[in-house]
């Protein structure tokens, strides 16, 4: 019988797999269309974010985490489970449709009213496979994920070029959307093998909506949070500077996002398995959060270092305005992965109450911080964003800290042979590549040069991930 830290590690690997041929995936096509098509496209598509987000929890309404959370699950279970969401996402879609003209009206913009009746589609089409996805999930089998978005991805993202290509503009991004949420759909009811019976239990509704009902109210602060930039932004500068900013973003997510999703993914399930044996809760806690300083504060400082030859080469000029932009995002975006496993295990251990109460004290610090940098541009809002990350960090680790003795400290003081290795590694690529004109060979060589550059140190800090990741490998490829 294969072991839970076999299954764990195996569920790890083919996570990591899945997120980084996914972001890989986006981030080409991604390219490809920001050559074809103009940064205002990407703006109004932004400008809806928030009300498609929003609507996206409400559906889900934590009940899928619910779902993954409770160790007793029955059929009726995942039938009431799908029945609810379905029902939402109609209603929601419906709501969407009849609000899209006052959308438009907020930013001036008339041709979000077809964008938002159309893109709102997408609401019911997700909502087909929350619970497959939850049970996916559950059974660790993140193989079959792997699988799922690969497909839905390269389904979508050709859609999409295939329309740019033919000159549909914005229409494109929402093509590319559709269909790849169809095929991801479609994908997922085939690998989970699970079709409802469309029976709907009162008492699991009650008991999974009790545990989901905090998390749904921290996942509409948590989508306003993340999305008050776009609104702030689309309403008050051009669609051009939210397009600026919505590829900024994508582009500190390669990292940041793709080292999220992984860790998010697979920690709450796995911290949910053994959350009734502390030693084993928070030895497996500290470690996800090493690992994740560990891939993810080099690659965000390699991206900043990387920046202006990165948009120049891959983008073209019409993207300039971009690079000052990412530069700083990327530095916002470095503790968000840590942030999320913080985060992760209360919610592992029941305690959505708490987890929904951390997420409420930090709504102070981002109003006051958009209040001093909306007049100053968006560059200053993003400075705003980059301090309010640190300080929500502490946040974040304070209830950790007091629950399992692994507060924000301890966890630095641990970061701090990868910390060091970073630094070093920052400075070498600068003296590498200061006086190099071409962007392609600035490229080149900054990442090569970053990446062996951080690792021989690493090895020479004696920095106990870099050994743990080759061991995770050699298990995936080399061991049966």
């Amino acid at each position: 019988m294969t072991s839970f830290k076999q299954k764990a590690t195996k569920g790890m690997l083919w996570s990591a797999v899945d997120k980084f041929a996914v972001q890989a995936g986006q981030f080409v096509i991604g390219i490809v269309l920001a050559r074809i098509l103009i940064p205002e496209d990407f703006g109004l598509i932004g400008m809806l974010s928030i009300f498609i987000a929003i609507s996206q929890v409400f559906i889900n309404s934590g009940m899928g985490s619910g779902l993954i959370q409770q160790q007793n699950r029955t059929n009726d279970d995942f039938s009431t489970v799908f029945v609810f969401n379905l029902f939402v996402s109609v209603v929601f879609y419906v709501v969407l449709f009849f609000t899209s003209p006052f959308i438009a009206t907020f930013y001036s913009q008339p041709l979000l009213t077809p964008l938002t009746r159309i893109l709102g589609l997408n609401l019911i089409i997700n909502s087909l496979a929350i619970v497959q996805r939850s049970r996916i999930t559950i059974a660790l089998d993140f193989k079959a994920f792997a699988k799922v978005n690969v497909i839905g991805v390269v389904i979508g993202g050709t859609s999409g070029i295939i329309a740019a290509t033919n000159g549909l503009g914005v229409w494109s991004l929402v093509i590319q959307t559709l269909i790849g949420s169809s095929a991801n759909v479609a994908s997922l009811w085939y690998f989970s093998r699970w079709k409802p019976s469309l029976k709907f239990n009162t008492e699991s509704f009650k008991a999974l909506f009790g545990y989901g009902s905090k998390l749904l109210i921290s996942g509409i602060y948590a989508q306003i949070l993340q999305n008050i930039y776009n609104i702030t932004i689309g309403k008050v500068y051009p669609a051009a500077e939210l397009g600026y900013y919505t590829r900024a973003k994508q582009f500190s997510d390669i990292s940041a996002g793709t080292v999220t999703n992984i860790l998010q993914q697979v920690s709450f399930p796995i911290l949910s398995s053994v959350q009734h044996d502390k030693t084993r809760l928070v030895s497996i806690y500290s470690r996800m959060l090493r690992m994740a300083a560990f891939f993810i504060f080099p690659a965000m400082t390699l991206i900043a270092l990387l920046a202006e030859p990165l948009v120049l080469l891959l983008l073209t000029e019409k993207w300039a305005a971009l690079i000052p932009l990412l530069q700083w995002m990327v530095f916002a975006r470095i503790f968000y992965p840590i942030s999320v496993i913080n985060m992760n295990i209360l919610n592992a251990v029941g305690r959505s109450d708490l987890y929904l109460k951390v997420d409420l004290s930090k709504l102070p610090l981002t109003v006051i911080a958009l209040i001093i940098t909306i007049p100053l541009g968006v560059k200053a809002m993003i400075i705003g964003h980059l301090a309010t990350s640190v300080i929500s960090f502490f946040i974040n680790a304070y209830l950790p800290g007091k629950l399992f003795g692994y507060g924000a400290f301890k966890q630095i003081k641990d970061f701090i042979p990868t910390i060091v290795a970073t630094v070093f590694m920052a400075a070498a690529v600068l003296l590498l590549t200061t006086r190099v004109e071409s962007d392609i060979v600035h490229l080149a060589i900054g990442s090569i040069a970053g990446v062996f550059i951080y690792l021989l140190l690493c090895y020479f800090l004696k920095v106990d991930e870099l050994q743990e990741v080759r061991n995770l490998f050699e298990r995936l490829f080399f061991r049966k």
